[in-house]
């Protein structure tokens, strides 16, 4: 494949043309101070036929610094239009890194995510082992809730059973009230009991006297 069928850009285009160009003239200038040298050597008569030659080479030696200049020139302007394009290419691909370091990152935090919501719902639910009443026996008790979805059902059944708890764990604390009273009560019984015992005993004691001498009168 030709060159020029690579190069598409009109700058590098021209650039390429004109050094063909100029590179046709050096080479046809080469070929021209040849014939001249060689023109020289063979025939010291033909003097005008070399001053043709020369006058041939002075033109295409100008023609030749002429495309070289406009050669200088186009690659001046080829080499700063590389170097925007460079700082363009390189400002595009800052630009496509940070997008894929974005990306890449929206990636993982997607992944956390999922993980997040696998873990939820696998997550065992303490809730989910309370010895609640059956959701039959719920609706019988409270047919309000009838048309209550899923969550809001659960809630009102944790509700119901939360109040549930706690009126026995206040019925507990007065049966446990009452039984502490009835304990000191009792307590209370048994040392009167155990004075009355003593007190009992004391009289016994003091009366032994007056039983030995009603003995002696008998």
């Amino acid at each position: 494949m030709h060159a020029t069928q690579i190069v598409t850009d009109d700058g590098l285009a021209a650039l390429l043309q004109a050094s063909t160009q100029a590179r046709r003239q050096a080479l046809e200038l080469i070929d021209l101070a040849a014939r001249g040298a060689s023109s020289d050597a063979a025939a010291q008569d033909r003097s005008p036929s070399l001053a043709e030659i020369a006058a041939e080479i002075v033109r295409e030696q100008k023609l030749l610094v002429a495309n070289i200049a406009q050669l200088r020139t186009l690659h001046r302007s080829a080499y700063f239009s590389a170097r925007e394009t460079k700082s363009q290419t390189a400002e595009a691909r800052q630009e496509v890194d940070r997008l894929h370091l974005q990306l890449q990152n929206l990636y993982y935090e997607q992944q956390h995510l999922q993980g997040e919501i696998s873990a939820c719902q696998n997550y065992d639910h303490s809730y989910e082992h309370l010895p609640l009443i059956s959701e039959e026996e719920f609706l019988a008790l409270h047919p309000e809730h009838a048309d209550a979805d899923e969550v809001a059902l659960m809630t009102a059944r944790i509700t119901h059973e939360k109040q549930e708890r706690e009126a026995l764990e206040k019925q507990k604390n007065e049966l446990l009230k009452k039984k502490l009273k009835l304990i000191a009560e009792n307590k209370k019984r048994k040392e009167d009991l155990a004075s009355l015992d003593r007190d009992l005993e004391n009289f016994i004691d003091a009366a032994k006297p007056i039983q030995n001498l009603f003995d002696k009168v008998v």
